[in-house]
């Protein structure tokens, strides 16, 4: 579904990510782990265009979303980011329903079946009740679960979250992921696949099919968990994270620092 293809992104004078090449299959809910400063968020940058690509190639489908510009990408990708713009004086429905822009022209409004959705996506979010507040006046664990109901309205076959747990307590960390998963393993009109940043590998392990570390902005290891044993998973993550022992409990694997 999306291919990169020696992907290099960056800042002008500095260059992040360097050579970056990776698969990410329909149906699939990847990890992209790393320390600070390892280029994940940059790199989820220069997917979705907020930052150039600056060589190499990123497919989706067959189409090059370099080549795209910000509504036709929206399209084809949706990003979560850690911080959010500042809507002031927005209600969270309406906030929800920016997820349709991408598919509506000019002078066109969401209809009364898009307002439904939207709705729908909010309340498997648990927060309808929250519909008519505003926005910025939301604890940042509210704005991140509005934020992905907006993607959900968005619809768009690649959805890129950038540390969606980052500002969640333990519950809504868990409920976020599985509900991502589920979107992801249960879409029928419109094969999906999620790639997130993440920087607790306990839980890329508990809910993810695959993690792809960074290290100073290139890949250094791909682990399927699938088809991965504890010495493949440690192996994979030893190469990020030093003093890790991997270990596997009830069919799932759970890291620690030694």
């Amino acid at each position: 579904m999306l291919s990169l293809n020696s992907v290099y992104v960056g800042y002008p004078g500095k260059q992040v990510v360097k050579n970056v090449s990776f698969d990410v299959f329909p149906g699939e809910f990847c990890a992209l782990l790393g320390l600070n400063g390892s280029g994940k968020t940059t790199l989820l940058k220069g997917i979705c265009g907020l930052l150039p690509i600056s060589d190499g190639k990123c497919l989706l489908g067959g189409t090059d979303l370099t080549e795209l510009n910000e509504k036709k990408r929206a399209k084809y990708t949706s990003l979560i980011p850690q911080r959010h713009s500042k809507l002031i004086g927005v209600t969270v429905i309406d906030a929800v329903l920016m997820g349709y822009n991408a598919k509506l022209g000019f002078l066109e409004f969401p209809s009364q079946t898009d307002k439904g959705l939207a709705a729908n996506a909010l309340e498997k979010m648990g927060i309808l009740h929250l519909a008519n507040n505003d926005f910025s006046k939301l604890s940042e664990g509210q704005k991140q679960l509005v934020i992905l109901a907006r993607s959900i309205v968005q619809d768009a076959p690649v959805m890129l979250m950038d540390e969606p747990d980052s500002a969640l307590d333990f519950p809504n960390k868990h409920m976020i992921l599985s509900a991502v998963r589920k979107l992801v393993k249960e879409s029928a009109e419109i094969e999906k696949s999620c790639l997130l940043t993440l920087h607790d590998p306990n839980l890329a392990l508990r809910f993810c099919d695959r993690l792809i570390l960074l290290h100073e902005g290139e890949v250094v290891a791909v682990v399927s968990l699938a088809d991965a044993n504890c010495e493949d998973v440690q192996s994979s993550l030893s190469a990020v994270y030093e003093g890790i022992t991997v270990y596997e409990r009830d069919g799932c694997f759970r890291c620690e620092l030694r």
